[in-house]
């Protein structure tokens, strides 16, 4: 069993038909035993990209509904949330000073740093960082975390 951190554009990747579903869609099936952990604002972001969809018209509206329930779902019972808290406003206000990311990227970051850190001093294997965004990602190598884009994985 891994611990994994899905950013949005990994976890969105269940939900829309993209370049590396099938391998997150198999990754994220309860079978498999994996713990899978996000920030809360993820909520925010994977609504935000299925209206975007819907509204450029590359995935049906119907479709987009059916995600957005799969997703409230799942995120009862799949996701374990990492609440957005002061430590990890201020960590991502220090990842801000050192790389240039986007606001909700450092609070992504930032949240899996912060359960890393946890893990490593229990001691549990590390987590895996997956996001399809490859500056992020450069970004969450450099901080030491382990990562793994799910579009290397077609």
């Amino acid at each position: 069993m891994t611990t994994y951190y899905l950013d949005t554009s990994a976890l969105i990747k269940r939900y829309v038909q993209e370049i590396g579903t099938v391998w997150i869609q198999t990754l994220v099936t309860p079978a498999a035993g994996h713990t899978l952990l996000t920030a809360r604002i993820t909520m925010v972001e994977v609504y935000s990209a299925l209206a975007r969809r819907r509204r450029e018209g590359s995935v049906p509206p119907a479709d987009c509904a059916i995600a957005a329930q799969a997703f409230a779902a799942h995120s009862v019972n799949d996701y374990d949330f990492v609440e957005l808290d002061l430590n990890v406003v201020a960590l991502a206000r220090d990842l801000l000073e050192r790389h240039p990311l986007r606001a909700y990227d450092a609070v992504q970051l930032a949240s899996a740093l912060i359960v890393n850190r946890v893990l490593l001093a229990v001691p549990l294997p590390p987590l895996v960082f997956l996001s399809a965004d490859d500056p992020l990602n450069a970004v969450a190598a450099a901080e030491g975390l382990t990562i793994d884009d799910p579009n290397l994985h077609p």
